[in-house]
């Protein structure tokens, strides 16, 4: 899972091209030579996709291996150009995490802007780094990655008291706890479930 680009638009409702607003690449993975010409390919492709994204929609646009998932939101466009892996879900809600900062950052002046901004927005580089790993960007995959690596360690810790070769007959012969009625229970009802058993 590989984010290459983030990028942010102003799209025009009367037809023209979109204008850049911000934009951060990372093409470290292609060959030094053809990082350039990546890099006008996805300046391309943004201005494309953000033209043909009517505004209150999303969409995911794919070529080969790779997704553009664009938002809209009123005329303010977010792209990320993304590998195929990378959840849908957890991409556009990176989309709108970065249009909420660019809107807290920049209000509304991006309405009055007239030519492509060379100016760096740092936030768009630091979130091309951090959103690496899907689950920054989508809480909830996040909780969901938190619950299998604790279901994975409670299975090892069970298998792990297993694997010392202690019994429950013996522990439970063994107790103090266990009244001799709850003993005798215990072994009751073991010997009622073992004709119930299917092999």
């Amino acid at each position: 899972m590989k984010i290459t680009a983030l990028v942010v638009l102003k799209c025009n409702p009367e037809g023209s091209d979109p204008i850049i607003l911000a934009n951060a690449t990372d093409v470290s993975r292609f060959g030094y030579f053809q990082r350039p010409s990546v890099r006008e390919f996805i300046v391309f492709v943004s201005r494309t996709v953000a033209k043909r994204t009517p505004p209150g929609q999303r969409q995911s646009v794919q070529h080969e291996e790779y997704k553009v998932h664009a938002y809209n939101r009123n005329g303010l466009c977010a792209l990320g150009f993304m590998d195929d892996h990378y959840p849908v879900r957890s991409a556009f809600s990176l989309l709108n995490q970065v249009l909420d900062e660019y809107q807290k950052n920049f209000g509304e002046s991006w309405r009055n802007a007239q030519a492509d901004s060379t100016q760096p927005w740092p936030y768009l580089n630091d979130a091309l780094t951090k959103f690496q790993d899907p689950a920054e960007a989508d809480k909830l995959l996040k909780i969901q990655r938190e619950l299998d690596e604790t279901k994975i360690i409670l299975h090892k810790t069970i298998d792990s008291v297993l694997a010392r070769g202690e019994k429950l007959d013996s522990l439970v012969e063994k107790s103090s706890d266990l009244s001799a009625a709850s003993q005798m229970f215990y072994k009751q009802a073991k010997k009622t479930n073992q004709c119930c058993t299917i092999l």
